[in-house]
């Protein structure tokens, strides 16, 4: 027999009902992780959220149970409990294990909604051990069951109890006086779909109605986590809507550049679209509400968050495009008119220098909004994209105008133009610095100043701080073996630093590249240039901190130089001691007390000291010959050199003082104040 004849109809299998879901749960919650039971929870809230943006309830409480139930109660209309003609079924049973059925397609019974493909509920249904739904409505009450997605009755509480088949909603009572009418919803999810470890998300879940509340400012939202022997209760409830959430999600401590600025509108916009009868229809006209709130802050994070009909749309979408087009030209062209903003010839901010510091929460309200997947990560409904894109920026280049609120607007356009400048030059710096690989091999800087030797037996380089020590330096040192590298400022605090970052500095890569031996495990010490690396820096306290943060790089990235004995630091001196007389002296001290003791010394052998004692600011104060005598002459100066005897206490030492974690670092300080020696303090 041949392959075509043993492969025939009855090979086919046709999944009705909610079988499919069952057979491949993730093509209808996304994934069988915990992410999967989390949107089950979704798929129910949201149903009754629907009924609060239609303006039929007011309060949804939402019980986890110390069973691992999940429990959504509902104020609104209740599910429709009547028969539905064509299916037989009551309204209950319909929407509960039918998929693709639902009050949201197009007809009278939602205006727009998070759910739109009539899956949710029954998805939920189908995946779980017990499904109770209680309905109030019409002055009485119906109850439900279903184990997975089959209708039935349980003879006691819990999954666990015996089920027996049976169709049809049951009548349990009337409603009591003053009960209000809608919808209570308790699932026990069957853990044999999902993986391993999967469970609910208790934080997605507070997130979750957190973020709704915000949304339907008209909704008080309950969350009720009940123990054994407990219940704890959250309440979320934000009558100014956005506006709070804006507040909510700014970063803490970012202090606002912009009050918030909230947009609202409406538009339309056309797409095809199938009517009653299931017949395509082209350019079906559709309406949109838009609702936008946005501030800058000082900071660097940004945050905009999405939302279709209530739903977040992590991924963004079709509306999120709108808001990031509509925002830069709007600013681009405030910026264009505001005068002495930007430079001749400088470059106009992106979008990235926009969003820099920006907190925004993007909501859209629409019929049959199309998403990418069921679980609307993403919105891909076209015509939004040209709608919000104009509301946003009419009313952004409204703010930037008005004078209300001009200053305020200007603000922004500063912040906005100082974030394209400061990622300019850190692209140029980028450019500049390149990887470690690129350093290694690259042409020496410019600004070294180098020895005409190329042995390493005698050769010096010294790390200079600053450009003014390098004019003495240059014509105090000896050319044949000294050679001089000037750095600007304070190096990158390398125990904070990635390696990335680390190279992307631009004087610790001319440090790498003059050295030309490496960084990190591939450093090699054989190919460094030079015998001896010499940290010299002013006797001051800032000199002192470019020397730590100089010992720390090579600590950490070039260590064998510290371990092979070839880094020291120089000790150039803080006061210069004269006499005056026939024959004067002339003194070099490193301290204060050192200065005191000698002018004792000089003044009790009858001498007559120049007062007040000259004091060095800088090593650019002093002039060649000084600096060649007191640190750079190899006969005459004094240097420290640097060791690791103990390198496990080193480490220890430079990640407590050096390192990200600042509680230890406070501890040590306060703890160290009383072995301070008061009068060894430079002041």
């Amino acid at each position: 027999m041949t392959a075509e004849t043993l492969y025939g109809a009855d090979d086919l299998t046709h999944l009705e009902g909610l079988e499919a879901v069952r057979k491949r749960p993730g093509m209808y919650i996304g994934s069988t992780d915990s992410r999967g039971i989390n949107h089950l929870f979704s798929e129910i809230v949201d149903n009754s959220t629907d009924e609060g943006v239609a303006g039929h309830a007011s309060k949804i409480v939402v019980t986890l149970h110390a069973d691992g139930s999940v429990q959504v109660d509902d104020d609104g209309r209740g599910i429709p409990t009547d028969v539905h003609a064509k299916s037989g079924l009551s309204g209950v049973e319909l929407v509960l294990t039918k998929l693709h059925a639902g009050g949201k397609f197009g007809g009278s019974g939602y205006k727009t909604s998070g759910g739109l493909h009539g899956v949710g509920a029954s998805a939920v249904n189908a995946l779980s051990h017990r499904f109770d739904v209680t309905v109030r409505r019409g002055g009485k009450v119906h109850e439900m069951s279903f184990a997975h997605g089959v209708p039935g009755v349980f003879d006691g509480p819990g999954p666990k109890a015996k089920f027996t088949r049976q169709g049809g909603l049951n009548v349990v009572g009337k409603m009591k006086r003053n009960e209000s009418t809608g919808t209570s919803i308790r699932y026990w999810y069957d853990a044999r779909y999902f993986e391993n470890g999967a469970s609910l998300d208790v934080e997605a879940v507070r997130m979750k109605l957190r973020n709704t509340a915000f949304l339907v400012p008209g909704v008080t939202y309950v969350l009720r986590t009940a123990l054994e022997d407990t219940i704890s209760e959250e309440v979320f409830h934000y009558p100014n809507g956005l506006t709070d959430m804006v507040e909510f999600l700014a970063p803490s401590g970012d202090r606002a550049v912009s009050g918030t600025l909230v947009i609202t509108g409406s538009g339309t916009y056309f797409e095809n679209a199938a009517d009653e009868n299931g017949v395509m229809r082209s350019k079906v006209e559709r309406q949109a509400e838009v609702e936008v709130a946005l501030r800058w802050g000082t900071g660097y994070e940004r945050t905009v968050e999405c939302f279709t009909n209530t739903i977040r749309n992590m991924h963004g979408g079709t509306h999120r495009r709108g808001f990031d087009r509509a925002v830069l030209k709007a600013i681009q062209d405030a910026i264009s008119k505001t005068r002495g903003l930007l430079k001749p010839k400088e470059e106009m901010p992106t979008l990235d220098d926009v969003l820099e510091g920006m907190t925004a929460v993007i909501h859209v309200r629409i019929p049959e909004p199309q998403f990418t997947s069921q679980t609307k990560d993403e919105l891909s409904t076209a015509g939004i994209t040209k709608v919000l894109q104009g509301i946003v920026d009419q009313q952004i280049r409204a703010w930037t105008e008005d004078r209300k609120t001009k200053v305020e607007a200007k603000t922004v356009l500063q912040k906005v133009v100082d974030a394209s400048r400061v990622r300019l030059t850190q692209k140029q710096q980028k450019d500049a610095a390149r990887r470690k690989t690129a350093l290694e091999g690259a042409a020496m800087p410019a600004k070294l100043v180098d020895c005409r030797t190329t042995g390493v037996s005698r050769s010096e380089l010294f790390l200079v701080e600053g450009d003014s020590a390098l004019g003495s330096a240059r014509m105090a040192r000896v050319s044949e073996y000294q050679a001089l590298l000037p750095l600007r400022g304070k190096i990158l605090n390398v125990q904070k630093a990635s390696l990335a970052d680390t190279l992307r500095n631009a004087e610790i890569a001319s440090i790498v590249q003059v050295l030309g031996a490496g960084t990190g495990r591939t450093f090699d010490i054989s190919q460094m240039r030079y015998g001896r690396v010499i940290l010299m820096a002013d006797a001051d306290v800032d000199g002192s901190h470019i020397r730590t943060l100089l010992i720390t790089l090579f600590a950490k990235y070039m260590r064998p130089v510290i371990e092979d004995g070839r880094l020291y630091a120089a000790m150039p001196p803080l006061h210069k001691v004269m006499t005056r007389g026939r024959n004067p002296e002339t003194h070099f001290t490193f301290t204060q007390r050192e200065m005191e003791q000698k002018v004792a010394q000089l003044e009790k052998a009858g001498k007559q000291v120049v007062t007040p004692v000259p004091r060095f600011k800088g090593l650019g104060e002093m002039d060649a010959d000084e600096l060649w005598e007191t640190t750079m002459n190899p006969a005459t100066r004094s240097v420290r050199r640097i060791t690791m005897d103990d390198a496990e206490a080193a480490e220890e030492a430079l990640e407590l003082l050096m390192g990200e974690k600042v509680e230890p670092r406070r501890n040590w300080l306060v703890e160290s104040a009383a072995r301070v020696d008061q009068s060894a303090i430079d002041l």
